[in-house]
């Protein structure tokens, strides 16, 4: 089996934050994404799904080196400074690097 090498681009935020940043990712090259609800606690308190002004989202994109850096770096300049939200970049396998 011969995989590609793609990065996968995790980032936890602000559930209000979902249409902004979908707009972004397409914008900034991402093929696709997937969000789901997350919870969780951090320096920011505790995040809970269960209402919508303190609900986080997990948003994750496979993506190439060169995208992952410019989702990164993006996201740095306008989101860091006033959001709750982390992002973090695992190396991952693919089998229809087409797609990503």
């Amino acid at each position: 089996m011969q995989a590609d090498d793609r990065k996968l681009v995790t980032i936890i935020t602000e559930a209000a934050l979902e249409r902004r940043l979908a707009e972004d990712l397409k914008r900034l090259g991402a093929h696709g994404y997937t969000i789901s609800d997350a919870r969780g606690e951090g320096s920011r308190g505790v995040r809970s799904a269960g209402w919508d002004a303190s609900s986080n989202i997990r948003v994750e994109v496979v993506c190439d080196a060169a995208i992952a850096a410019k989702i990164s770096a993006h996201l740095r300049q306008h989101y860091y400074d006033h959001y709750a939200m982390i992002l973090f970049f695992t190396d991952v396998g693919v089998l229809r690097p087409e797609k990503f």
